[in-house]
């Protein structure tokens, strides 16, 4: 913590803005154990609500772009007919149907999650498909992707985690306008 705290402070684009602030910024101050510091903010980013839209924003988009990937990584690689395979293996029945419909709702739905279109039913969607990878892939092979594991279950639950909040803040409520 020392480390991080010594490698804020002398920061010099902290130093730059105590000397001065541009008028097209806004200071956003973080805490540290000693003193603020200032970061520049776009004045486009000047209130609580404009930074928290813009961040539901960026990790929504950034979802749509990894299950597109996911999607059109398998169909381009030939994968889906191995999936549909596998997953009849493992009893499922309508394997290849199934494995179909997952890589076009990946490939179709994302472009409408991008755009603001359906986001909480397709959230809770996707959460379903990825829980299921879970319990069928990941789970057995231990919680870490990398590391002290391979192909666990920790990125798919964060993937879920990140749905569902993405999801919740598109319900409408009835009393909602």
């Amino acid at each position: 913590m020392a480390f991080i705290t010594s490698l804020l402070l002398r920061n010099p684009l902290r130093h730059t803005m105590l000397a001065g602030a541009r008028h097209d910024v806004r200071p956003l101050i973080l805490i540290t154990p000693n003193q603020p510091m200032q970061l520049p903010l776009p004045q486009s980013l000047s209130s609580d609500a404009v930074r928290s839209a813009a961040g539901w924003s960026a990790i929504r988009l950034l979802l749509a772009g990894l299950i597109a990937a996911h999607g059109w990584a398998r169909l381009v690689a030939g994968g889906v007919v191995p999936f549909g395979g596998w997953l009849s293996d493992q009893g499922i029945p309508f394997g290849f149907p199934i494995a179909a419909a997952i890589t076009a709702f990946e490939i179709i739905g994302t472009p409408l999650l991008a755009f603001r279109k359906a986001v909480f039913p397709l959230t809770v969607l996707y959460s379903f498909i990825y829980a299921m990878g879970i319990w069928l892939v990941h789970a057995p092979a231990g919680w870490f992707v990398v590391g002290l594991g391979r192909n666990g279950s920790e990125f798919s639950v964060l993937l879920i985690a990140c749905l569902l909040c993405v999801g919740l803040q598109h319900v409408k409520l009835r009393n909602d306008v």
